[in-house]
């Protein structure tokens, strides 16, 4: 797990669901073939509606036509972020556009666990609304050490709230590496 994260910040509202992140007629493909694993990040969050959740961003596409990933590299979300079906492929599809980190204000308990679970990124949390702060294509540094978002475009640092007990699975890569590096698989 990278601790300290820098990129483009993709800006979201509330209630992202599952469906948005990836709509259930792109779950065809196969996550175990590397050809069609790479299409999760291709069609990542394209179920979001064109008003970007309602948000003054709107519009912007996060993965432009074409393109097999994003140029953002940080989502930042409200609240329930990933509400929805309990889609696996939800948060693998935004690791596989090139998300590494989603801050947001709170997630919905399946896309939180998926996540961790699987590796596939890190749900960051803040206490503070950033939706209303942050801008699509604002440059971000999230330092996990330190606890913080730094907007370097607006000059401002928000603190984020601990990731506690799952630390030790992001850090192994994912629970099973987790469970094994700590003697609970045989």
């Amino acid at each position: 797990m990278d601790k300290l994260i820098q990129g483009r910040a993709y800006v979201l509202g509330d209630k992202v669901d599952t469906d948005q992140i990836i709509p259930a007629n792109y779950l065809v493909y196969d996550p175990s073939k590397p050809e069609e694993r790479k299409l999760f990040g291709r069609y990542a969050l394209c179920g979001v509606p064109p008003e970007g959740a309602g948000l003054p961003d709107g519009g912007v596409p996060f993965v432009e036509e074409g393109a097999e990933s994003s140029e953002y590299r940080i989502v930042v979300g409200g609240r329930n972020f990933g509400c929805g079906s309990s889609r696996e492929h939800a948060p693998l599809a935004l690791a596989e556009a090139g998300i590494t980190v989603v801050v947001a204000e709170s997630y919905a308990r399946i896309f939180y666990r998926n996540s961790v679970n699987g590796g596939y990124l890190v749900p960051a949390e803040c206490a503070e609304r950033l939706v209303e702060q942050v801008r699509t294509g604002d440059e971000l540094r999230v330092d996990l050490a330190a606890g913080t978002l730094e907007n370097l475009t607006r000059g401002t640092t928000h603190k984020l709230l601990p990731l506690g007990a799952v630390v030790g699975i992001l850090e192994a890569g994912d629970i099973f590496k987790y469970a094994g590096s700590v003697g609970m698989l045989g």
